[in-house]
């Protein structure tokens, strides 16, 4: 069982950066990529980006320039910074744990419970 709690969520103008951060507690933590999703109002949920325990990244084309990934074994934390943050941007990110990857994205078996980032144009 993993747990997942995000924070760093908030209102920006289009532009800005913003960093979120993910605390995971739970057992063999090494065994589990680390990602981020997001879910715009009416949209599916998208893959952001993903890191491995070694450190390894995948991104979504969406992203992919303007986001940054990365995690802190020690602290047992994965951090998604945002640049250049853009109206379509704006949804609740959720930080997520997976064993397995497929169809080039991250498949979570945990979610955290969810932030909120709002991008005024």
């Amino acid at each position: 069982q993993v747990q997942l709690v995000e924070s760093g969520g908030g209102l920006v103008q289009a532009g800005d950066s913003l960093r979120l951060s993910c605390t995971a507690s739970g057992r063999t933590l090494s065994r589990y990529f680390l990602g981020w999703f997001r879910q715009a109002p009416g949209r599916e949920r998208e893959f952001v980006a993903s890191i491995s325990w070694g450190g390894s990244t995948l991104y979504g084309n969406s992203v992919k320039g303007r986001f940054t990934i990365s995690r802190d074994n020690r602290k047992n934390t994965v951090d998604l910074q945002m640049n250049s943050l853009r109206p379509e941007d704006m949804a609740i990110y959720y930080c997520a744990a997976g064993s397995r990857y497929a169809s080039g994205r991250l498949e979570a078996d945990y979610w955290g419970q969810g932030t909120q980032i709002t991008v005024s144009s």
